[in-house]
């Protein structure tokens, strides 16, 4: 289809009638280049999490529980979007989860000690309903390890 400039009220358009003969005998070769650019591992947890945190946000009475999990260690926070503060936080890093570890922070088992913390400290500040925000981190292993603990100790989410 081809279409000539605009002239006066009405703009003509022209077909031309498509070749009979394929591409390739009239010398014409089509090649078709898709390039896309593979998303990082990084990229692919904080699009996951961006899509997690358009449907999770804490409150007051329900502040949220955002797990962060490194190759290293595993942290866990419990936030109250509403007014922008952190109520509890806890990690591997901390003096009393660490001498417990043995300087290894990155297993279930830490997971566990950090959820069962998580919940100690919101227990002490009268918390008991959470919303449990994985951090766009699949609900396995150590996430799932950290909230079953949380769970355990009292928390309910």
């Amino acid at each position: 289809m081809r279409f000539t400039p605009f002239s006066g009220l009405a703009a003509q358009k022209s077909l031309a009638a498509p070749s009979m003969q394929p591409a390739a005998r009239s010398g014409l070769v089509h090649k078709f280049c898709v390039e896309a650019r593979v998303l990082t591992r990084r990229e692919s947890v904080d699009k996951r999490h961006k899509r997690i945190r358009s449907k999770v946000e804490g409150t007051t009475e329900r502040p949220r529980l955002a797990v962060f999990r490194s190759n290293n260690h595993i942290y866990a926070q419990v936030i109250d979007d509403s007014a922008g503060n952190t109520l509890a936080a806890t990690s591997t890093l901390n003096p009393e989860i660490r001498q417990q570890l043995n300087g290894a922070g990155a297993n279930v088992e830490a997971a566990k000690l950090v959820g069962a913390k998580i919940a100690e400290l919101c227990k002490q500040k009268n918390i008991e309903k959470v919303c449990f925000d994985r951090g766009g981190f699949r609900y396995h292993g150590r996430v799932e390890a950290l909230a079953d603990a949380a769970r355990e100790a009292g928390l309910s989410f």
